[in-house]
């Protein structure tokens, strides 16, 4: 077996496998096991609490942030980016990295919709509803993959300290989507939780896997890798 097949079990598919069965099994206890239970009892009374508290500003303002975490944009934006950091850093781990987190986030929300069924939230409904399950939500996994994986990606290139603060900000924009979905009635409190586990799970596998310059995905897999730091990871 070839040290690339090797790598890619051991690093990406085994990892993400495991992660789907941890996001299915959170599924079916919440559509299951413990859907009679507290908090899982006042999801519908949140879900209401928000519809009915609906205005035209925050209409908009939900519209806005629905649509950051659309997959046109995300795509959109993902390659745009990916081809920045290429052309900005010459090299092809930080762009590998981003578009490896958002398509595997894509993967695990596509076939735990498969396994999850669940109906949206019995409110109005401000924007179609795809032909998913509401759980989990595909807009907030996306979001947080490629966002909050942007976030990681330029706080280990800041120099600055003030600047690694300020490239955090970057996570806002997940969990503003994230409350965008439930404030426009398409989908569940829990849905949401577990689209944010998948997204940062995704962000971690993908940067133990693609940003770590320890490893090796050639004929050099074989030696023993170096220590590994957070900030090697990312400079030559």
């Amino acid at each position: 077996m070839s040290i690339l097949v090797v790598q890619s079990l051991k690093r990406l598919i085994i990892p993400i496998g495991l992660l789907l069965g941890v996001i299915v099994g959170f599924g079916l206890l919440v559509t299951k096991v413990l859907q009679d239970d507290w908090p899982l009892t006042v999801e519908d009374d949140f879900n209401r609490e928000l519809a009915s508290g609906r205005t035209d500003s925050w209409n908009g303002v939900s519209s806005f942030f629905s649509g950051v975490g659309s997959t046109p944009v995300i795509i959109g934006v993902t390659a745009v980016i990916a081809i920045i950091l290429r052309l900005t850093l010459h090299r092809w781990r930080e762009p590998l990295f981003l578009c490896a987190a958002v398509s595997a986030q894509a993967i695990v929300f596509f076939f735990a919709t498969l396994v999850i069924d669940r109906s949206r939230p019995e409110v109005p409904k401000m924007d179609k509803s795809p032909p998913t399950s509401s759980f989990p939500s595909g807009h907030t996994s996306a979001a947080v993959a490629l966002y909050a994986g942007l976030a990681l990606l330029l706080a280990l290139l800041a120099r600055r300290t003030w600047l690694k603060v300020v490239v955090w900000t970057l996570i806002l924009i997940p969990l503003a989507v994230g409350l965008a979905r439930l404030y426009r009635g398409m989908h569940h409190p829990s849905d949401v939780v577990a689209s944010l586990l998948n997204g940062v799970a995704c962000i971690v596998v993908m940067a133990r896997s693609v940003l770590n310059r320890a490893v090796q995905w050639g004929a050099r897999a074989m030696r023993p890798a170096a220590g590994y730091g957070a900030h090697r990871a990312v400079t030559r």
